[in-house]
């Protein structure tokens, strides 16, 4: 008899750890990130469509600025050699095939021939700065993005905290912990949210100005070898 109560003792503790055995539970991103309540997956949206906005600046720019890059190694020889051959029409439809901003600053130049030289260095700075400004389209708005994503991330952190301190207030320091959560999830996502967005935005940013500025000093650089052919002796 003792010996066959042992026996379902055995069976039963087993049986027993595994009923009382804690299941662990998994949380996927989206749930995380939508479990700050309807003021923390308000602020999520704005964030997310911030991001999205940032990532199509940035690639609409990144192949703008890689187009308006690519040109002929030999393109100022040929229009070199046109301007000493008298040929300014064929030079003119060179510029026009290129279609780059290097070649439309030369192509103002070559308009401005015959002209004083004062009046072709003012007419290509003039064209330069309108190139300069269609290269820089938008990049302002990737800046400001940059610096209004942990703003705003920042913001929800506020917000979940004085949720969480109104859920104390209210329940008279008897607040459960589940009800707290909701605050506190708010407060750390958005923060996670908004300095993603700000990074991404920053390196963007960052990324683009400085391949603006390589068309730029190629832009400048044409101008300065434009005008010293116009200065050569015939």
């Amino acid at each position: 008899m003792l010996t066959l109560l042992l026996q379902e003792s055995a069976e039963t503790l087993p049986s027993l750890a595994a009923e009382e055995e804690p299941v662990e539970k998994t949380l996927s991103l989206f749930d995380l990130l939508m479990s700050g309540g309807l003021p923390g997956q308000i602020i999520i949206v704005v964030l997310f469509v911030l991001l999205f906005v940032a990532i199509y600046i940035y690639f609409e720019r990144l192949f703008a600025i890689k187009a308006a890059s690519d040109m002929d190694s030999n393109f100022m020889n040929q229009i070199k050699d046109h301007i000493a051959n008298g040929n300014l029409e064929s030079a003119k439809v060179l510029c026009a095939q290129q279609n780059s901003p290097v070649s439309r600053l030369t192509a103002k130049g070559i308009s401005r021939i015959g002209s004083p030289l004062e009046d072709i260095n003012t007419a290509i700075e003039n064209s330069g700065r309108l190139e300069v400004y269609r290269l820089e389209k938008n990049v302002s708005v990737l800046a400001t993005i940059a610096g209004a994503g942990p703003m705003i991330g920042f913001l929800g952190t506020v917000i979940g905290m004085v949720l969480a301190f109104h859920q104390l207030a209210t329940s008279s320091g008897q607040a459960e912990m589940g009800n707290l959560a909701e605050g506190i999830y708010t407060a750390m996502t958005t923060t996670v949210a908004g300095l993603i967005v700000g990074i991404v935005a920053y390196i963007g940013y960052n990324h683009l100005v400085v391949r603006t500025d390589k068309v730029v000093h190629q832009m400048e650089a044409t101008a300065v070898d434009f005008l010293d052919l116009l200065n050569e002796p015939a």
